[in-house]
């Protein structure tokens, strides 16, 4: 059995900290590790696993690659979308990756929560059951109450004691609607997880969706493949029907079936259920920072940088970052979507990255900024490289405040310690590198007419950017 990670969310309902390029899946929400990391984790105990397939979104590669390295898995493809075509396209992707038709794909979104893992691991052996046999299986969530943010699955007859034939993908209801499904013990909320043999998803995706298969087989043989990444080739995989593994395949196969999971799970597709699924003071309050509360009940409080205090109020969500800060009632939560779409109409950056933006290399923090400059405190790791690069429209100057580091500059190369800078010439090439076995942290000062970071001219990448 493979898993496959499907990683292309946005996440834009857990803004401020969530955002484009450093979406939800890619934080550490409900523990020490983050989203994805919790995703494989929590396998560990079944057995006949091989290596896992990732699908993100290139701009998250590096992301990607590094928290799968930091808990030791090593995937046998990490495949990068140039942009997102919703679930069926990228399930393809991974279905034509695999060794063998024969191997089974055990399909998990990135960004989910499950407290039994027990159960989990049951409904697995279950499904790799009905899988090996050439069913599709999905997993449906046993409902708890009348949601109305969850697809519903209506299930059919029963398969062999533990799995149902589908009878219908259904559409989020209303409120009433919801109510009777609950009532009637026959529906169950559309987790989005499948297990399915590679060879039984490509040959119905074949038969309901043939353009769309063929786009993906065209896309992947042109791919470039570079260490562990499968980049798809573009301009073919912009072709490509969107569209999601529910209404591609698995509302027209005759194949589908559903297996009952009641392991406490929940998609985290809001504050609202994040606080549901976070460890409570005896008030109700789910707090994770410098926080001070007074007469403050069933609240969401999370202080990043800064002290927050909070007086008086109930069933509020308070999120403080680094530059940002958003108050909501608990129950108006979803609404930060309408936030996060006003920003991106006026273009503003908050939508997209944060303050601080990670890279392959570390890291850097935007501390200051002005019309004709900015200032950014950069952390290189041990060993790691900027690209060579130059600019057209600013000059930089850099002071190391910790560790070493070794500067190409035109001709020249320097070997610059703590206390120690150099300046950098508009328009001269250049690179930074941290030669040694301690992070490297500088300042570094940059001015002139257009500080944006598109005005790099990248002559040469260690990994691959241009």
């Amino acid at each position: 059995m493979i898993p496959v990670i499907l990683s292309g969310g946005s996440g834009t309902r857990l803004w401020p900290l969530s955002r484009g390029h450093y979406p939800k899946q890619f934080l550490p929400l409900v523990s020490s590790h983050t989203m994805i990391q919790e995703t494989l984790l929590r396998l560990t105990g079944l057995e006949g696993l091989k290596a896992p397939i990732a699908v993100c979104n290139e701009d998250h590669r590096f992301m990607m690659a590094e928290q799968l390295r930091d808990i030791g898995a090593k995937p046998a493809a990490i495949i990068l979308e140039p942009m997102g075509k919703n679930t069926a396209p990228a399930v393809a992707m991974a279905a034509l990756t695999a060794a063998s038709e024969d191997d089974i794909l055990l399909v998990l979104p990135a960004d989910h929560v499950i407290s039994n893992v027990a159960a989990f691991h049951k409904a697995i052996v279950q499904a790799k059951a009905f899988a090996e046999q050439g069913f599709l299986v999905t997993f449906g969530i046993v409902p708890t109450e009348p949601e109305t943010g969850y697809g519903y699955i209506k299930r059919d007859t029963l398969q062999h004691g533990s799995a149902f034939s589908v009878a219908a993908f259904v559409e989020k209801p209303d409120a009433e609607t919801a109510k009777q499904y609950l009532q009637s013990g026959d529906y169950y909320w559309n987790s989005g997880m499948f297990a399915f043999k590679a060879g039984s998803f490509l040959s119905e995706l074949e038969k309901f969706n043939p353009d769309m298969l063929a786009i993906c087989r065209q896309a992947l043989k042109a791919a470039k493949v570079d260490l562990d990444f499968v980049r798809l080739d573009k301009e073919i995989f912009s072709k490509c029907p969107a569209d999601s593994i529910d209404y591609a395949v698995m509302e027209k196969t005759d194949k589908g079936v559903v297996i009952p999971l009641d392991a406490g799970w929940n998609d985290v597709g809001s504050w609202s259920a994040l606080w549901d699924v976070t460890n409570k003071d005896s008030f109700g309050n789910a707090i994770c920072g410098d926080v001070l509360t007074v007469d403050t009940r069933n609240s969401f409080i999370h202080a990043q940088n800064k002290l927050v205090a909070v007086v008086g109020v109930h069933d509020l969500v308070v999120v403080e970052t680094d530059d940002a800060v958003m108050i909501a009632p608990k129950d108006r939560v979803q609404e930060v979507k309408q936030i996060v779409a006003q920003l991106k109409e006026g273009g503003r950056h908050e939508a997209e990255v944060h303050r601080k933006a990670y890279r392959p290399w570390g890291h850097y923090d935007l501390v200051d900024t002005g019309e004709r400059h900015q200032t950014k405190r950069i952390v290189v790791k041990p060993g790691a490289k900027l690209s060579v690069q130059k600019h057209h429209h600013r000059a930089e100057h850099w002071v190391v405040v910790k560790g070493t580091a070794l500067v190409t500059k035109g001709e020249e190369t320097l070997l610059i310690t703590e206390n120690e800078s150099t300046y950098i010439p508009l328009g001269i090439v250049h690179c930074l590198e941290n030669p040694g076995v301690i992070p490297l942290e500088i300042v570094e000062v940059q001015s002139g007419s257009y500080l944006g970071e598109d005005d790099i001219v990248r002559i040469g990448d260690q990994y691959g950017r241009m």
